[in-house]
């Protein structure tokens, strides 16, 4: 990359893998048994926290609707918008194996402290049946509730962006051999992460909601511990990158180059200099962007005024004052995908309901199975992720094949529109049949003069099935877009705004939540939402209103959103172009294309 004044000199060995330790002993796959080993007791601890934590803020908090929902959705937002700042930490200063080790310390206190709330009677408020009016926390309870989901909130923000990405450094993918063994990295990867999931949303979550609190939080604090044991045992086996600076940074320092040369005109080419170093061999791709004609503003970070802002090797001096070409058309393709990436959260709101209302729906409907199981509510997730799955092997062992063979074409596949559009409309199905199994739900327990619905839990299913296949569509194919739309170098980006985008949903669904409860209370005298017995709530109604915003949503990327997505099948190389309206690129190394796979 290119480098300022402001870079260390340890910075310029970054991506140089001369400067890696020495060859055979460090990295590869003796360092990736303790990164998988690490990776497997984290996510079953935090995914079973995530599961259930709707049932135990009702049941041992008496949490009512509302603050229930504020609670959940500000805590599953703010996890994922600390993404930012795990991989800015990561990236410009502490590097991937400090702040992953950070992160997962402040999860273990967090969730030891979870623990402690749950085994003390005094840090609770006193049980009591759940359909009664319960006395709720006091705020010193709450403080140290809250105390713990911030840390487990901190501690996640830290792990989610380095954790694949730390485990990718352990191979030099400048070789042959190196990317196979990523590619194997990443296969044993998604696989340890199904199997800790699948314990979590099981074994854990069980043992949570029928045996005891205490002990389902003591497993995954002790998951943490051992978590930090494992990563700490494969010190002497990792390779270490050093900080080579944040993206995030770069775009904030355009902004206010830009900002401070508001001023400026950006017409008179000819009188116009642009500071456009040349990019350093890295050993990686690194796509040259040229400057393009949209969004002229940004333009202004990289005009030199005067002889002064650039060091006699053509450096630049302040680069809070001076930006390069690259840096301003960085920006400029983060910019560029906002539009689809707006539709993205329009869509994830409707998925953000099941872990939040669904659970809430399952708490009062008939969880028996037989005369002594009864379904822990927190189970309901599984659908979503089991239908995830199967339409996956429909899709990718079926349905591409068949249709291989009828068109005898071998690159046929949905587009990325299509299955975007696709997620939208499921988002809407969704909604459409959680309202109508909920109007039956509260019926049944209205008709039955019951707390608990009649209803069986298995009435849920389809919507959570539906939710499965709105991140099978819509999930992934954002994803896929973030990823295939930018140049190579910006490709750690498109996890982070993927991470943002869910806890935009997730702070959008609050605030909507709070708007119906304030309106209709006020212009009915009862509010839709809020209190501890749905039966006594519209439900239904809020759910036909996310289904509404859905039908916008819809037209909305149709015919306007999906005109962003500029090309649906890209290389690496192609991205510059979708960045670049002048459509010239460099690149250091020619890799294979960037190919979304459903």
């Amino acid at each position: 990359m290119y480098k300022d004044t402001e870079t260390s000199k340890k910075d310029v060995e970054i991506g140089d893998h001369s400067s890696f330790p020495s060859g055979e002993n460090k990295g590869g796959w003796k360092a990736i048994k303790f990164i998988l080993a690490n990776e497997t007791f984290e996510k079953l601890a935090s995914m079973s926290l995530i599961a259930n934590i709707t049932v135990y803020l009702r049941t041992q908090y008496n949490m009512d609707g509302i603050l229930l929902i504020n609670v959940i959705n500000i805590w599953g937002g703010s996890s994922n918008i600390l993404t930012l700042l795990g991989a800015v930490l990561s990236d410009a200063y502490l590097g991937r194996f400090y702040t992953l080790l950070i992160g997962s310390i402040a999860s273990m206190v967090g969730m030891g402290a979870m623990a402690l709330g749950s085994g003390i009677p005094k840090l609770r408020p006193p049980s009591c049946p759940p359909e009664s009016d319960c006395i709720q926390a006091t705020p010193a309870q709450l403080s140290l509730l809250f105390l713990a989901l911030f840390l487990l909130a901190v501690g996640s923000g830290l792990i989610r962006p380095c954790s694949i990405a730390f485990g990718a450094d352990q191979f030099d993918t400048s070789t042959e051999k190196g990317r196979a063994q990523l590619s194997r990295f990443y296969n044993w990867w998604y696989f340890s992460f199904t199997i800790s999931l699948l314990i979590a949303l099981t074994a854990v979550v069980y043992v949570q909601t029928n045996v005891s609190w205490v002990i389902g939080f003591g497993i995954p604090t002790a998951c943490f511990a051992l978590s930090i044991i494992v990563f700490l045992l494969g010190c002497h086996t990792y390779i270490y990158k050093h900080p080579q600076g944040s993206i995030f940074v770069d775009m904030v320092k355009v902004v206010v180059a830009a900002f401070r040369k508001r001023s400026d005109s950006v017409t008179a080419h000819g009188d116009i200099v642009f500071y456009d170093p040349v990019i350093e061999e890295s050993g990686s791709t690194i796509v040259k962007l040229s400057r393009s004609n949209r969004l002229k503003f940004f333009d202004r970070a990289a005009i030199i005024r005067d002889s002064s802002e650039v060091n006699c090797d053509g450096i630049a001096v302040n680069n809070w004052r001076l930006c390069s070409v690259q840096q301003v058309e960085q920006l400029k393709c983060l910019i560029g995908i906002l539009p689809v990436w707006f539709a993205g959260i329009l869509c994830f709101i409707a998925m953000d309901q099941q872990n939040t209302f669904g659970i809430l729906q399952a708490m009062q409907m008939n969880r028996k199975v037989g005369s002594h199981f009864i379904i822990p509510p927190g189970w309901i997730g599984l659908t979503a992720m089991i239908s995830l799955s199967i339409w996956i092997i429909i899709y990718e062992r079926l349905i591409i094949r068949l249709w291989k063979k009828w068109t005898n074409r071998s690159d046929v596949r949905l587009s990325l529109k299509t299955r975007v559009r696709i997620g939208i409309i499921m988002s809407i199905l969704s909604m459409v049949i959680g309202a109508i199994v909920e109007s039956k739900r509260r019926d049944a327990a209205l008709k039955a003069k019951s707390f608990d619905s009649p209803l069986s839990i298995g009435f849920l299913a389809p919507q959570l099935v539906i939710t499965g296949l709105i991140e099978a569509f819509a999930a992934v194919s954002m994803m896929e877009f973030f990823t295939t739309q930018m140049p190579e170098q910006m490709r750690s980006l498109a996890g982070s705004v993927f991470f943002l985008s869910l806890s935009m949903a997730s702070y959008l669904s609050t605030a909507i939540v709070n708007i119906i409860y304030t309106t209709t209370k006020s212009e009915y005298g009862t509010a839709w939402l809020g209190g501890h017995d749905l039966n006594k709530n519209k439900l239904d109604h809020f759910y036909a209103i996310i289904a509404c915003i859905g039908v916008l949503n819809f037209f909305y990327f149709t015919f306007f959103g999906s005109k962003f997505v500029l090309v649906d099948n890209i290389t690496s190389v192609e991205a510059s172009s979708l960045c670049n309206e002048t459509q010239t690129c460099e690149t250091n190394d020619v890799t294979k294309g960037i190919h979304g796979h459903q």
